[in-house]
């Protein structure tokens, strides 16, 4: 079996990260145009704190995370840290290559000085669960909450403001 090379993504991997993303969510609204794509790419890895991080098998995105590190004035200044968009692709699972990704990230986030690491996940069945929680995480410890967001309908600045 060829090894596991982690690393930071580089602008060469846009595709096949957009691979992975749709195994991730395959319901996902569409994407803009390319060269929009291309723009929140190239935001995103300017973005400082924010790591795209992958795992390869010969040369090929099996895995990937997002890693946020945010600032923070609470816990003595110590920054705290995100993952977020978690996704092995389907042949690739149960290989311990996202395991592998996770423990990466958070020794990043530990380098950070992060006093936390937090990871959310939609995922409802036992085995992801399982899996999240033998990977480090404790579902119990903190509550989450979650908002969505606003839809297009309602952020549309053409349309009229409501009447009171």
């Amino acid at each position: 079996m060829s090894p596991l090379i982690l690393r930071e993504l580089a602008d060469h991997d846009l595709d096949a990260l957009l691979g992975l993303y749709a195994e991730l969510h395959p319901a996902d609204a569409p994407l803009p145009a390319r060269s929009e794509v291309e723009a929140i790419w190239q935001q995103m890895r300017a973005t400082s704190g924010l790591q795209l991080l992958g795992g390869f098998v010969d040369e090929a995105l099996v895995v990937s995370c997002t890693l946020v590190i945010t600032p923070n004035l609470t816990r003595g200044g110590r920054p705290y840290a995100l993952i977020e968009n978690v996704v092995t692709t389907a042949s690739q699972r149960r290989k311990g290559y996202a395991k592998a990704l996770l423990e990466h990230a958070k020794a990043l986030a530990w380098q950070a000085r992060c006093y936390k690491v937090m990871l959310m996940t939609s995922r409802q069945d036992v085995a992801t669960r399982a899996f999240y929680e033998s990977a480090g995480f404790d579902a119990h410890t903190k509550q989450a909450y979650y908002a969505a967001a606003p839809t297009q309908h309602d952020l549309n600045p053409s349309f009229p403001p409501a009447r009171k």
